[in-house]
């Protein structure tokens, strides 16, 4: 069988050593496993330990390089996974490397829903289907998403989505009340925001807009409508325009008030 003849520590890793047998180097050790299967200097090694130790020493790399990667921050289990994949680890390698993390408890799928949850509460605007989306992307399973999606109640969601309501209001003034209301609906659902909670964040919205800005509102859109029906004249003209305006969210009096306006403008040729 062959024999250690020399151990030596690697430059540029120190926790790692290379081993040569009957005077040739043949592979390198974690210091863990060197310790593990006492590798020393004299000691003969058959096949089946040479493969039984090099099996363990893949291990051992695997819960290096994962552990390196979760100092980052906390991972999911799939999260894990992907990332020993694309380090082109045979997968039974990594079925290991798994269960050693538990193990020594660097993983924990619930714990790191919880801790996702309450992350994203605390510093985005996310909606709850947003987040729970992004979670099963993550790999975890239902149970825990149920369990960590409590730590984002519906008072809090409303909340989040009131703020942003308010912000998309102040951005979009030259909307009408009407076509405001509506633009924000949209933009909480596509935010991952439930109809409850829109709903209950609507409520609590108060938009302030004076009848000035309305008005000018409404000119703006209605200039843009009359370019598109201008060839039509008389009565079809006031009903495209009356149709395209009311559909802008804009109230029949206001769009009859600027129809007046314009015939008296037109009459006194201006």
């Amino acid at each position: 069988m062959p024999t250690i003849t020399k151990i030596s520590v690697q430059k540029n890793n120190p926790e790692r050593y290379n081993i040569f047998l009957d005077g040739q180097y043949r592979f390198s050790v974690d210091e863990e496993v060197l310790a593990r299967f006492q590798l020393l200097k004299g000691k003969e090694i058959s096949s089946f330990e040479l493969d039984h130790i090099m099996l363990q020493d893949d291990i051992r790399k695997g819960v290096n390089i994962a552990i390196q990667f979760l100092s980052f921050r906390m991972r999911s289990e799939k999260e894990i996974k992907d990332y020993l994949r694309k380090k082109e680890m045979d997968e039974a390698i990594i079925k290991e490397v798994i269960h050693k993390l538990y193990e020594q408890q660097y993983l924990n799928d619930l714990h790191f829903a919880i801790s996702y949850v309450k992350t994203q509460v605390n510093t985005t605007r996310k909606g709850a289907k947003i987040i729970q989306l992004e979670l099963q992307q993550k790999g975890i399973n239902e149970a825990y998403i149920e369990e960590a999606m409590g730590y984002y109640d519906i008072d809090k969601q409303v909340e989040h989505a009131l703020l942003l309501a308010e912000k998309y209001a102040k951005q979009h003034q030259k909307l009408s009340e009407k076509q405001l209301y509506q633009r924000i609906e949209q933009h909480l659902a596509r935010k991952g925001y439930t109809f409850d909670v829109i709903s209950r964040a609507l409520k609590n919205l108060h938009v302030e807009k004076v009848e000035d800005e309305e008005w000018f509102a409404l000119i703006r859109q209605a200039e843009k409508a009359h370019k598109r029906y201008q060839a039509f004249t008389g009565f079809l003209y006031e009903q495209k325009m009356k149709q395209s305006l009311y559909r802008k969210g804009f109230s029949l009096e206001l769009i009859e008030r600027y129809l007046r306006e314009k015939e008296e403008q037109i009459e006194m040729g201006e």
